[in-house]
């Protein structure tokens, strides 16, 4: 898969991880109900205290991290000397960062909470497609990773 497909995929995914926190705060912020595409309740997962991480609405942190994303990425693409240097790895760590956080927000879904949010899910699997093609693209083959 070429560099510029990569790319894509993970402006892509950052761009709906973005919509996808937005949602669930403004759902939050609202105090309406938030339902899962599967039809059950979110809520008790998005209102536990594992939905804050140092004092900080966790969909925040996504809007901010997947926003982060979207527009080094878009640099990226637009000037591809960038990419090759200290911002792509510290991109790279940073999704390797949000990846394992959203392990771990599972694993507390799984074993703590006892609960699903789907959206949370989403989340998850948007963090893990971003890393994974961010891996390809650095991990590999060393932080250069010219656009072709």
């Amino acid at each position: 898969m070429s560099a510029s497909v990569l790319h894509a995929i993970i402006i892509i995914c950052a761009f709906c991880g973005v919509l996808l926190a937005l949602y669930i705060h403004r759902k939050k912020r609202l105090h309406e109900p938030l339902t899962c595409p599967i039809g059950h309740s979110c809520d008790p997962v998005i209102h536990s205290r594992y939905s804050r991480f140092m004092d900080m609405p966790v969909e925040l942190l996504g809007v901010l991290y997947y926003t982060i994303v979207v527009v080094s990425y878009l640099l990226f693409l637009a000037t591809p000397a960038f990419a090759q240097t200290l911002p792509s790895l510290i991109l790279f760590a940073l999704s390797a960062l949000a990846f394992l956080f959203s392990l771990y927000l599972i694993a507390v879904q799984v074993f703590i909470l006892r609960q699903w949010c789907t959206w949370c899910i989403i989340s998850a699997l948007l963090c893990t497609v971003i890393f994974f093609a961010a891996m390809k693209l650095y991990g590999a083959g060393g932080l250069v990773a010219p656009i072709a």
